[in-house]
């Protein structure tokens, strides 16, 4: 996040070197003062945390997700190409291994 922080503050930096060495499209180095760029971490950390609601509801949770993947890979959705990937032969293993009662 600091290296987006020194090229919001820094529109100039083309290049940055750890997290204090920045310089031009000249290769001439840019001057970083580190309380802007402090400044700047902590509105970009504060803009992200308060999108963070918005991140977690946009998509279901990890297992429905893999299990709406699996069946619609079940019923031939993405052609017969996609029943040998090793998604689908590992979880066919298991079910076959293990079915539901």
């Amino acid at each position: 996040m600091k290296h987006l922080a020194i090229r919001n503050t820094y529109p100039s930096v083309v290049t940055i070197r750890g997290d204090s060495d920045a310089t031009d499209v000249n290769d001439n180095i840019v001057t970083l003062d580190q309380a802007l760029i402090t400044a700047e971490v902590t509105r970009l950390q504060a803009e992200y945390d308060n999108n963070q609601y918005q991140r977690d509801r946009q998509y279901a949770p990890t297992g429905d997700q893999l299990d709406m993947l699996w069946h619609s890979i079940d019923a031939g959705e993405f052609g017969d190409t996609a029943k040998q990937s090793e998604f689908y032969t590992a979880n066919k293993a298991v079910k076959d291994a293990f079915p539901k009662g």
